[in-house]
């Protein structure tokens, strides 16, 4: 964050992590995708250069999705042409569905990382993606060699990690399971998506203390929903067992339209790094743009 002055101020690392080691990513895109009146692209441009100042690690801009399961994310390739890079430090991640979609991303140089649902919900992995659990895993394959070949980077999200609203089963060794099965194919970035605010402080505590020692080359992370009185205690969790990745979005705005109805916001940002701040982790926030981005965020999502 800035003083008074504007000069940057660095927060302290935590004794028991190395310095630099949390990464923030923010999700106007998670934001954006379930907003029910259509963000003008000018709006959309103009909000995600304001957060390329503040200093996230990612910046998880949109997605190359059919506009017709996605609508608000239509014109992800015309924003992409406007947005600021260059004079960011914050690397652009994209979403996409299918190999095709993946095709359609890597083609952007500006585009770092592609990110993946994959679904451990057989109901929500064909409402997602449509495709079976099955089909998806074909996916995850031909979309790991396309970023390997490209110079990408995949981030795969293990959706409904910690429990789903439809009555598929699930237990923590179907999630171990399939964490097993995207470890087997060298991805080595992998999010634990609580995509409907299910998860408890228990459960992402024992998904993240199995995981991390069982697979040290993997940054595991958490992208997770959560209402105002149980955040802390499951970012607590997550940073306990040592996870260093963390999404948010300003604001908590959004949440998967395709979930359900009743949609739990995203972890709150300013929750975030009230946090970190709190643990001495060092970030290197950028305050005054930060404040530039809620400003934005309030006059967008009204």
């Amino acid at each position: 964050m800035q003083d008074e002055k504007g000069n940057n101020i660095t927060f302290l690392s935590s004794p028991i992590r190395a310095q630099g080691a949390i990464q923030l990513t923010e999700c106007p895109r998670d934001a954006m995708q379930g907003w029910k009146a259509f963000i003008p692209s000018k709006k959309k441009i103009e909000y995600i250069n304001s957060l390329l100042k503040v200093g996230f690690h990612t910046i998880d801009f949109g997605s190359f999705i059919s506009p017709k399961a996605i609508p608000q994310m239509a014109d992800t390739k015309k924003v992409i042409q406007k947005l600021k890079v260059q004079s960011s430090n914050s690397k652009l991640l994209a979403v996409v569905a299918n190999v095709r979609g993946a095709e359609d991303a890597i083609a952007y140089h500006e585009i770092y990382y592609i990110g993946f649902p994959f679904s451990i919900s057989p109901t929500f992995q064909r409402r997602n993606t449509n495709s079976t659990i099955e089909e998806s895993l074909v996916k995850v394959d031909d979309i790991q060699e396309l970023c390997i070949k490209y110079g990408k980077q995949l981030v795969l999200y293990l959706s409904m990690a910690f429990g789903n609203p439809y009555g598929d089963k699930y237990s923590e060794e179907v999630l171990l399971h399939w964490a097993d099965e995207m470890a087997k194919r060298n991805i080595t970035i992998i999010s634990l998506a609580d995509t409907v605010g299910v998860a408890t402080p228990q459960q992402i505590s024992i998904a993240l203390n199995t995981l991390i020692p069982k697979y040290e080359h993997i940054n595991f992370g958490v992208h997770l929903h959560s209402r105002e009185q149980n955040w802390k205690e499951k970012v607590s969790a997550a940073y306990n067992a040592g996870c260093k990745r963390f999404d948010g979005a300003l604001k908590g705005i959004g949440g998967c339209p395709l979930a359900n109805d009743d949609l739990v916001g995203n972890m709150n940002t300013e929750w975030l790094l009230s946090f970190m701040e709190e643990k001495g982790e060092q970030l290197s926030i950028n305050k005054q743009a930060l404040n530039e981005s809620l400003l934005l965020a309030e006059e967008i999502f009204i």
